[in-house]
């Protein structure tokens, strides 16, 4: 088992990184397929959504993403500010004409379908894309899996559970000198190595890339972190979708500025800076910005904030400390993905934000100087303090009560960062427990409560 830095932290766009940047991804997969056996013979392109891709679809913009993907745009490289009129533009014509194949018909309104009554087997975000010919009948099709954090799978690769971590088989793994694959042997081969966390989880990247490649990879997910939060904290009015929920970072923002200026700071400051951040972030990410997965978009507030707040107010704070930072919190992250899930739809919001608290409360621990024992403490009181939260989106946006948690899961990590920071690592639960205890929980929880608006908030405020 080996996750990059890089598998965690995408770029990409919102509002959703597993119903906005999966689908984009799974059409240019799709693409890419019809290259490879030709396409001379495809008249109509079909897609189909089903389970939380159809419930929550419409809110979370995923009709949008596999448009735009079956033109030809990645998530990496769509500009948010043509989405629309790129959108606009094969409804209007129905065709799409992605690049190196014949155009092909594709009307929205017909072809692309919500399908509410029919789940597919191998995870709660599934969908196909078919290949028509003129006479309407079925050339090629494939199904897609949208697991979570912009990760996607085809069918075959899926066997319909929450997949339970496999330590042997990160042993197996080669090229990569610590491929651990629980929490447990994380702690031992940094015990026998005599190295750091990011120390081992700097030598496990340069596998894949080198040094130069590692630290400006990682200078360009912090720079985008930056500048999706700075486009946050300026920006003003009512997000889309119809919830008419306000932005609110930017005035809080300022009235947080203007009692540091005037040298009035609430004693609660570290918290509402915590929150601020968080927001500006997320309210980004619902009005279809650019945004990094962290590990999700949903959830894409909480380790920037944590970041920023350590970057900026911080006494010797620096661009290396950020690298590290996020070389610590993603060594969580793929951790909590091998062995349990970053899916709302597979087991609710503490797959989301409970993994990017876990995962901000490692790095932070990190660069705070903890050691391998106190780091994973931090991320298990961060984890283990959101075990049970469901993911209920008011109309299936990413807004309430998305955007306010975010808020919370940045406090909550810089509060577990601080406990296991006073003490020695010495601690009764384990990561490995919690996540275990998680990946349990959500296999328990009701569908209503992970990721389609079928019941918990999504049902009350819509019936008040």
């Amino acid at each position: 088992m080996f996750l990059s830095v890089f598998d965690l932290f995408k770029i990409g766009v919102g509002p959703s990184s597993s119903h906005t940047m999966g689908p984009m991804t799974a059409a240019n997969m799709f693409l890419d397929s019809l290259r490879e056996r030709g396409a001379g013979d495809v008249a109509r392109l079909r897609a189909r959504l089903h389970g939380s891709l159809a419930f929550t679809g419409k809110g979370h913009a995923t009709d949008r993403a596999v448009i735009l993907g079956l033109t030809g745009l990645s998530p990496r490289h769509a500009d948010p500010d043509r989405m629309a009129e790129i959108e606009a533009e094969v409804r209007e014509s129905g065709r799409v004409s992605p690049e190196g194949l014949p155009a092909m018909a594709f009307v929205p309104e017909d072809d692309l379908i919500f399908d509410y009554d029919e789940n597919l087997p191998g995870h709660a975000n599934g969908m196909s894309i078919e290949a028509l010919d003129a006479d309407g009948n079925s050339l090629t099709k494939r199904v897609y899996y949208s697991i979570g954090g912009g990760f996607v799978v085809e069918d075959h690769e899926l066997d319909g559970t929450i997949p339970k971590g496999d330590a042997g088989a990160a042993k197996a793994e080669i090229g990569y000198r610590y491929p651990f694959g629980t929490a447990d042997e994380m702690i031992r081969m940094s015990d026998e190595s005599g190295l750091s966390l990011v120390a081992m989880k700097r030598a496990n990247e340069y596998a894949r890339y080198t040094p130069e490649e590692l630290d400006d990879g990682l200078d360009a997910i912090w720079e985008t972190m930056r500048s999706c939060m700075e486009r946050g904290l300026s920006m003003d009015g009512e997000l889309p979708g119809g919830l008419f929920v306000k932005r609110r970072a930017r005035n809080v923002h300022q009235a947080l500025l203007a009692e540091r200026s005037a040298n009035e700071q609430s004693p609660y400051g570290i918290n509402e800076w915590l929150s601020v951040y968080a927001m500006a972030v997320n309210e980004e990410n619902a009005a279809g910005g650019r945004i990094v997965t962290a590990p999700t978009n949903g959830a894409a507030g909480v380790i920037p904030a944590v970041l920023r707040w350590y970057y900026d107010h911080h006494t010797g704070a620096t661009v290396q400390g950020v690298r590290d930072f996020l070389l610590a919190a993603a060594a969580i992250g793929g951790l909590i993905k091998h062995n349990a899930s970053i899916s709302g739809a597979e087991v609710g919001c503490q797959g989301e934000v409970g993994s990017a608290s876990a995962m901000a409360a490692a790095g932070l621990t990190a660069v705070r100087g903890g050691t391998t024992r106190q780091i994973e403490n931090a991320a298990e009181i961060a984890l283990e303090h959101h075990l049970g939260m469901t993911c209920d989106p008011v109309g299936g946006l990413v807004q309430v009560p998305c955007i306010e948690r975010n808020g919370f899961g940045a406090v909550k990590a810089v509060t577990a960062s601080s406990l296991a920071l006073r003490g020695d690592g010495t601690h009764f639960v384990s990561l490995d427990a919690c996540v275990e205890t998680m990946r349990q929980t959500g296999i328990d929880l009701s569908e209503k409560y992970k990721e389609t608006s079928k019941g918990g908030l999504a049902v009350t405020l819509a019936a008040c």
